[in-house]
């Protein structure tokens, strides 16, 4: 894992090259505190700074083809990489290192671009043709790891985080109002969008060209696809091949020379992958979580239960309000995102737990929800589609089992969603249908921008430009946006990547290889109705987890909100209740602004609706990217008493043809 950096056709001196590099390597060194490596050419330049997992010793970056054309900046994990060596071995491939970093340049020069869709991993990188003067830039099937690009004059800049265009001279953040508004609409950027004007994010499964001219050809390689395939035959083969792709996933996953942990969350999925960590390694690993003062969004007994019966050696962080208004900021510093709740502030300061311990790698269970319909919208898609041809008595009965978890529901609460579930039965917003109620507190939150256009116009047109949705089902549909906007935008990024990477620590989804998602579409909605969530994937392993957790529904993952601030009262939240701070921010209805933040602040915490919180944490968090980014006060610097990463490699080649 690393990160990575570079510009090309600048018109900047070539002497100021080494310099540019190094300042941008040095934004992004918390990614990878192993070595820094550079390679300069006359009108171009490429960074890495690393974090070593697989052959530490040899797997310098960037790194170089024998006749030096090409040159690699890659940031990731190929988990198939041993597989495909010996295919590209057996083609004549001569390999040096041990490291996937290798197999992958390999891999270009033998096939092109045709070897994107064979690679199964989490990754994002560079590849500059000296020939050809012609820049790639690729990213994984499911957006795992970040990669973003920026026009500057006649450069092209890119970097693992856009943090790293801080230290281009004369580069200038401008935060986008109409990108902005998608985002509070949708909760999530979009798969092109960063919430910057003139800074792009490379789709996940896309890659793209840029030639010596500086026109950019931009390609898909690997189009999400739900294949229903033929189905197992019973739900005994069906849970075998659950547990065969995904123990096989976790194998591919536990590849590294560092010794790899696992977060526990509490539920089923973490729980799972820490199981088949267990049996396959032959020892119990290192297991994290985040537990909370507030009993109402703590799991840790069934942490607890899961790491005993497994024998892990357990690391557990205890998390109250106050820490999460301390690292706030510095924790938004590193997602560069608005954020709608502040879950991943948590994962922040676990990952620095995690560093501390002396653990680099760690398998998590995201992708799990996506895969098998875990989430609550899944089942009200199917609810909500099937609504007009039931009678009163049914509608009541599915109501109850979508939400079996909230036990305090009574006839009042019970009226009120057959009421609502009554308005949204039929679709409002072409293609958006199974996200339609989830969008309302989006509407909500649009408001904090003074100009009222459509939220949703870019999303609609996302939808509209895709023929490959026409054939799926809503519940398909609802799995193709999440796949596209929760899940790369926040889960994996915000809420994953970028926390995590804070403290050099690489995360790993089993949940998301192609081959479990496969399995997933090849068995859901086939044995049972979809209101007993993820059934057959917890009858898999029922036999060898704790009854608590199998038997345990979905509790989404919560963390303390604007009770929080309104608690701690940090001196940054004038930032969102000043009228001068405020001012500064021209896109921003001011008077809402401090309404809604003067409410949230003074009001108990029963009194704030999900969408009023919701809306203040997008506000704290778009006013903190404005004075870090944009007025670049107050950035956050390294960790106190950690030392710059080495210089591994530094290759000079201005003046060379």
């Amino acid at each position: 894992m690393c990160g990575i950096a570079g510009l090309i056709r600048t018109d900047v001196a070539s002497q100021d090259l080494p310099d540019i590099i190094a300042g941008m390597l040095d934004r992004i060194s918390h990614r990878g505190p192993d070595g820094l490596g550079t390679v300069v050419g006359d009108d171009w330049a490429l960074g890495t700074a690393r974090l070593a997992i697989i052959d530490p010793k040899d797997g310098i970056q960037p790194m170089t083809d024998a006749g030096g054309r090409f040159w690699l900046a890659y940031n990731g994990e190929i988990y198939n990489y041993r597989e495909l060596r010996s295919e590209l071995e057996a083609h004549g491939a001569v390999f040096h290192t041990q490291c996937d970093t290798e197999v992958l340049l390999a891999a270009w020069l033998h096939w092109g671009a045709e070897c994107l869709p064979r690679l199964n991993g989490g990754f994002a990188f560079a590849l500059y043709d000296r020939r050809d003067r012609r820049l790639v830039l690729a990213r994984d099937r499911f957006g795992k790891r970040p990669l973003f690009y920026a026009r500057h004059g006649n450069a092209l800049l890119f970097a693992s985080e856009m943090k790293a265009f801080l230290a281009v001279p004369g580069f200038v953040f401008t935060q986008d109002p109409g990108q902005l508004a998608s985002i509070l609409g949708v909760w999530t950027p979009l798969p092109d969008q960063s919430g910057f004007a003139s800074i792009s994010a490379q789709p996940m499964g896309e890659w793209m060209s840029v030639d010596a001219d500086g026109r950019m050809e931009h390609h898909a390689y690997a189009p999400l696809r739900f294949a229903d395939g033929p189905a197992p035959a019973s739900e005994a083969e069906a849970m075998a091949l659950i547990r065969q792709r995904l123990e096989q996933s976790v194998r591919l996953r536990l590849r590294s020379d560092v010794e790899v942990g696992v977060y526990l969350s509490g539920g089923i999925d973490s729980a799972i992958v820490a199981r088949l960590t267990t049996d396959i390694s032959g020892r119990p690993p290192a297991t994290f979580s985040v537990t909370f003062d507030d009993a109402s969004l703590d799991e840790s007994p069934e942490q607890q239960a899961v790491a005993a019966a497994l024998g892990t050696r357990h690391h557990a962080l205890r998390i109250a309000g106050a820490h999460i208004a301390e690292a706030c900021p510095q924790a938004v510093y590193h997602a560069e995102m608005p954020a709608f709740r502040s879950a991943f502030i948590p994962m922040f300061l676990l990952s620095r737990l995690t560093r501390d311990n002396g653990i680099k790698v760690i398998l998590s269970g995201e992708g799990a929800d996506e895969a098998f319909l875990g989430y609550d919208l899944f089942k009200e898609t199917l609810l909500r589609g099937a609504w007009d041809g039931m009678d009163e008595d049914s509608r009541r009965q599915r109501i109850a089992r979508l939400y079996p978890h909230l036990g305090h529901y009574g006839p009042q609460e019970v009226a009120a969603l057959t009421g609502l579930y009554q308005q949204f039965s039929t679709e409002r917003m072409p293609g958006l249908f199974s996200h339609e109620l989830r969008f309302q507190n989006g509407r909500f939150s649009a408001r904090l921008l003074k100009d009222k256009a459509d939220p949703f116009a870019a999303i609609t047109a996302l939808m509209a430009d895709n023929d490959g949705l026409k054939g799926l089902s809503p519940v398909q549909r609802a799995q193709w946006l999440e796949y596209k906007t929760l899940l790369p935008g926040y889960l994996l990024s915000t809420q994953g990547d970028r926390p995590a990477l804070a403290h050099g620590v690489e995360n790993r989804c089993p949940f998301l290889d192609q081959s479990v998602i496969d399995a997933a579409s090849s068995i859901n909605l086939r044995f049972d109705d979809g209101y007993d969530e993820k059934r057959l994937l917890r009858r898999a392993f029922a036999d060898d987890l704790p009854a608590s957790v199998v038997n345990k529904r979905k509790f989404p993952y919560r963390a303390p909100d604007a009770d929080a601030f309104a608690a701690a009262r940090p001196d940054y939240l004038e930032l969102v209740q000043s009228e001068t701070e405020l001012a500064k921010l021209p896109f921003i209805d001011a008077a809402f602004a401090r309404r809604l933040s003067t409410k949230v602040l003074k009001s108990p915490a029963g009194e704030i609706s999900t969408k009023e919180n919701q809306t203040f944490l997008f506000l704290l968090s778009i006013t903190l990217l404005h004075r870090f980014f944009v007025s670049r006060e107050g950035v956050p610097g390294h960790d106190v008493g950690r030392p710059r990463p080495p210089v591994m490699r530094a290759v000079d080649l201005r003046g060379q043809p």
